[in-house]
């Protein structure tokens, strides 16, 4: 794969010319800056920015003013690549509060799609109502002891109103949620993305991270997507890269609350 090709294809298509991720979310460009807006439990924040040293601040300033206004807490998704070079220190400055850096990691989905055996009892199940959306909910909180209340709207509103955009899957083990992941599927583009995959602690170290990422891959060259991309964190960030996957970027969320 050509990484600087692929990376402004992502730019393109997943930054500067985004989609909205789900019903109630609206997508506007604001002078160099690309934001999403939507309702309280969606992602709000920017996705792209285009900004210099000498236009910066204003810029950061002009978005605080505006979700401030809507009453909206947004993340400002910086990437490596963007700049001012100074970007996340000026950001800082403003108030935002960053998380923990991720690894935006890229593989050609043919090439990650070969089936990974289950453990004994285990079997995947799509997520198609709202009872497999509770089931995402558990899985979520008890892998990452977070609230995944906000999710589990996001989630139902899109297999309401937008079901061809987002697929879930969840593992069940003699049938219990042990294991859930997410494939986003945006209209007009080239990567599917690769979200969640959470796998409560003892089951963990059993292959079903690896099984969940080949049946996602699966769907996604299915739907005609070439690429798949997932924002990493470092305990995944190994297991990629052993299935193929190459490092884009990185990405860092800065968050302001309101």
């Amino acid at each position: 794969m050509d990484l600087a090709a692929l990376r402004t294809l992502f730019d393109r298509q997943l930054r500067l010319d985004a989609r909205p991720d789900g019903p109630g979310a609206r997508v506007e460009r604001d002078g160099l800056v690309v934001r999403q807006t939507g309702p309280a439990h969606g992602w709000n924040g920017i996705l792209w920015s285009g900004l210099g040293a000498d236009d910066a601040d204003a810029a950061v300033a002009a978005q605080i003013r505006y979700y401030e206004a809507a009453g909206r807490s947004f993340e400002w998704k910086l990437y490596g690549h963007d700049g001012p070079a100074d970007l996340a220190a000026r950001l800082l400055a403003a108030g935002f509060v960053p998380e923990d850096r991720e690894t935006v990691m890229v593989a050609e989905a043919a090439a990650v799609s070969a089936p990974v055996d289950l453990p004994d009892g285990v079997e995947l199940c799509p997520v198609t109502d709202e009872a497999g959306v509770r089931m995402v909910v558990e899985v979520h909180d008890r892998a990452f002891g977070t609230d995944s209340s906000d999710l589990g709207r996001r989630l139902l509103d899109q297999l309401a109103d937008a079901p061809g955009t987002a697929v879930a899957v969840v593992a069940l083990a003699d049938g219990a949620p042990v294991s859930t992941a997410r494939l986003e599927l945006p209209p007009d583009a080239d990567f599917a993305g690769l979200y969640g995959g959470g796998t409560v602690e003892p089951w963990r170290g059993r292959g079903l991270y690896r099984a969940l990422v080949a049946h996602r891959a699966r769907i996604a060259a299915a739907h005609g997507y070439r690429y798949l991309q997932v924002d990493a964190q470092d305990t995944s960030r190994p297991i990629l890269a052993r299935l193929g996957f190459a490092e884009l970027t990185t990405t860092t969320p800065y968050v302001y609350e309101v």
